[in-house]
């Protein structure tokens, strides 16, 4: 598979021809099901429990009996924190401590996230820097970078963290960016481009081999 090789000028003019990459890892098939396995579950496993129900022991009700058990013609009553009354707890509450996480497999995490960089490759929508830096943590300096290059809305994967880059893309809505061991299902397909260095390459060819 050959991957656009641009410069830091970015568009047609900073065309610098192309790159290898694995074939295993960009060229293959579409799994539409297992990307949607993982989307749904790096969602869920980010969720946390910020919901509180009450149960019935935990309602602030009386404990004396709404009427008498017979001949009143009406349903028999204990408390009124029954579940069944408006007002009385709930029958499975939920709770802050619930477990919204799921399980894939190493095996398909690594074929999932094969697909969905061998569609991104298919589409065009992947380009590959020799190195991506700025000098100084700011954000101005990284919009005009990423204007320059032609980007608009833009995931940049770099091969090791960098503080500059992750300091001045905070303010920028459209732009994201991350180090290949960051790399993970919702960032690839939320951007229209992935614009990685050629460190960055290695890494993804070598972690989801």
């Amino acid at each position: 598979m050959e991957l656009k090789l641009i410069s830091e000028k970015g568009g047609d003019k900073g065309s610098a021809g192309t790159t290898s990459a694995k074939d295993e890892i960009f060229g293959r098939d579409f799994n539409e099901a297992l990307i949607h396995q993982l989307v749904i579950s790096y969602a869920a496993n980010a969720r946390m429990g910020t919901r509180k129900q009450k149960d019935r022991g935990e309602v602030r009700h009386s404990t004396k009996k709404p009427w008498r058990q017979k001949g009143t013609g009406r349903a028999r009553a204990g408390m009124t924190s029954s579940p069944l009354w408006r007002g009385g707890g709930k029958i499975f509450p939920n709770t802050p401590d619930e477990n919204f996480s799921q399980k894939v497999n190493r095996k398909m995490y690594r074929a999932g996230m094969a697909s969905i960089l061998s569609q991104l490759a298919r589409e065009d929508r992947i380009r590959v820097v020799e190195e991506f830096k700025v000098e100084h943590p700011k954000t101005k300096l990284l919009a005009q970078k990423v204007k320059s290059m032609g980007f608009d809305q833009v995931l940049v994967i770099t091969a090791e963290p960098d503080s500059n880059l992750a300091l001045s893309s905070r303010n920028l809505p459209n732009v994201e960016v991350i180090a290949a061991k960051q790399a993970n299902p919702v960032a690839l397909v939320r951007y229209p481009t992935v614009l990685m260095t050629k460190g960055a390459l290695a890494k993804l060819e070598e972690m989801f081999k």
